[in-house]
């Protein structure tokens, strides 16, 4: 009777973290969908140009950018010739920045000595704010595809540099201690001890240069003589005092920005549970 019992208590168990996840789900839907709504309702009653209801901004997005045909995945002209632009800038800048941040990260966490030496360079460069760097930028390379990807990835490097190696600087001492019994060469501890004690603080300094690029991919948009992107798309409609066309540039700002990081999150979920369970 009791061997019967137990498969029925697993079974029963089994569904309820399904359950909750679902439940996460419906309630963030229904708190979004509440916000929109006062927000429809809360613009409509107003009826001002500056503070046109969701609908309307909406449906000026869809109409820029994804109303093309099926076959190019229903993106605009004008989709293909700002949105992908930017997106390319920010992937380079931001691919850029974690590569060379999680080497670095890793060279100098991994020595006591190398940290204390590079960490008041380090604090002072994450001190400095990233969009007051563009017009250096500006002057060095001049304005261009160049000039933003350097930007980005320059600002948005530093985050991923500074968690990697605090996470390669915390790895616990006593796995140092078994890799130094089990005399594991160099690349051996890199790759299954300090690269896998890292990951969590490597994905927070991701998240956080994720954020970075995107800001510094507008800004560096924004500036007199970029020719196409996202911020330019801004700038263009502002000085037409198109602000529903302004809104609907920030309305996809926040759902890239949202489904960048929601990626982002998926990845690292997978990728440190996986680093744990092997552990």
């Amino acid at each position: 009777m009791k061997a019967a019992a137990a498969p029925a208590r697993g079974t029963g168990r089994g569904p309820a973290p399904a359950a909750s996840a679902g439940g996460r789900v419906l309630l963030r839907l229904a708190v979004l969908a509440v916000a929109v709504g006062l927000w429809e309702v809360a613009a409509r009653a107003h009826g001002s140009v500056y503070f046109p209801p969701p609908g309307r901004i909406a449906g000026r997005a869809h109409e820029l950018w994804f109303s093309g045909p099926a076959g190019r995945l229903f993106l605009t002209d004008a989709a293909v010739a700002d949105v992908l632009p930017s997106l390319g800038r920010m992937a380079a800048g931001f691919g850029i920045a974690a590569v060379t941040g999680v080497a670095l990260g890793l060279a100098v966490g991994r020595s006591r000595w190398a940290y204390a030496l590079c960490d008041p360079v380090l604090q002072f460069a994450r001190a400095v704010p990233p969009p007051a760097l563009v017009p250096v930028f500006v002057v060095v390379l001049d304005l261009g595809t160049p000039m933003q990807i350097t930007a980005i990835a320059f600002s948005a490097v530093w985050p991923v540099l500074i968690n990697t190696a605090e996470g390669a600087r915390n790895t616990d001492p006593l796995r140092l201690d078994v890799a130094a019994v089990l005399r594991l060469n160099p690349a051996e501890r890199l790759w299954f001890l300090l690269l896998p004690s890292a990951l969590p603080r490597i994905f927070a300094g991701l998240r956080l240069s994720l954020s970075l690029s995107l800001i510094l991919m507008v800004f560096s948009e924004l500036l007199p003589g970029s020719a196409d992107g996202i911020g330019f798309t801004l700038t263009d409609a502002q000085s037409r005092s198109d602000l529903l066309t302004v809104w609907a540039a920030l309305l996809l700002l926040g759902v890239l920005g949202y489904v960048l990081n929601t990626a982002l999150l998926a990845v690292e979920r997978r990728l440190v549970g996986r680093g744990r369970t092997t552990a």
